[in-house]
């Protein structure tokens, strides 16, 4: 997919809703366990983890509706069938964190991910909630802040961290975009170092090798695999800073 594909909706408020999973053909759940198998068993650290799938998007120009179910990471696997009766959507989270001389922070998959050596914002796979759970605007904001810590080690109060945007790009996936406080970058390299040390100190792997900082979608073209909203999310923010999204 080239970034031109990917579509920013540009609503003023974000709402959430649960619906069922969307049922699967006898054949396409087999497929699917059979696609699922053949992955796990050239990268062994998958696992079949609870996810969320974007079901449908509703855009009424002040809101935007974003309907989800809950499902585990297999589903993944139905978007290699010629045919299927549902594409499996994913909803993500992403930290645009600013760096005070300008620029955002990217990192770069360590091998131990799904997407290993690809460079994309801070960020994951949005988690469903507890069944008794919500997941809505505040629950992603504090996964994204999360991420943050988990990924380079800088913390973020989720509350000082408002919505940016919202995409959607390859497979249908929905990204909801978050703009952290900035930093120096000297204080994020320095958090995701300590990071690396320690997670190597109790022998695993960080999930970001490497940190750089763009200011550009030509520095993102030069970093080479990348996310597929990155250089269009680079471009718009050096534009745009922010979203009136509630």
């Amino acid at each position: 997919m080239t970034d031109s594909a990917v579509e920013f909706f540009d609503a003023r408020a974000l709402r959430l809703l649960e619906v069922p999973v969307p049922p699967l053909s006898s054949e396409e759940r087999a497929a699917m366990d059979r696609f699922w198998e053949e992955a796990v068993a050239r990268q062994p650290a998958l696992f079949d983890g609870p996810a969320v799938a974007c079901i449908a998007v509703e855009n009424t120009g002040d809101e935007l509706l974003l309907s989800w179910a809950r499902v585990t990471y297999r589903y993944r696997a139905l978007r290699r069938l010629e045919t299927c009766s549902w594409l499996p959507a994913s909803v993500f989270v992403t930290v645009l964190q600013p760096v005070e001389d300008g620029g955002l922070i990217v990192g770069r998959n360590s091998g131990s991910t799904a997407s290993p050596g690809r460079w994309a914002l801070p960020g994951g796979s949005a988690e469903p909630p507890a069944e008794d759970g919500t997941l809505d605007l505040a629950a992603l904001r504090r996964h994204a802040a999360q991420e943050m810590v988990e990924e380079v080690g800088v913390t973020a109060d989720p509350e000082d961290m408002a919505v940016w945007g919202v995409t959607r790009g390859e497979f249908g996936n929905i990204g909801v975009h978050f703009v952290a406080p900035p930093v120096t970058a000297g204080l994020a390299h320095k958090h995701h170092e300590a990071l690396v040390e320690a997670e190597a100190s109790r022998g695993a792997a960080a999930e970001l090798d490497q940190l750089a900082v763009v200011r550009s979608a030509a520095d993102v073209a030069a970093l080479g695999h990348c996310a597929d909203f990155l250089p269009q999310v680079v471009t718009r923010y050096n534009t745009q800073r922010t979203l009136p999204a509630a």
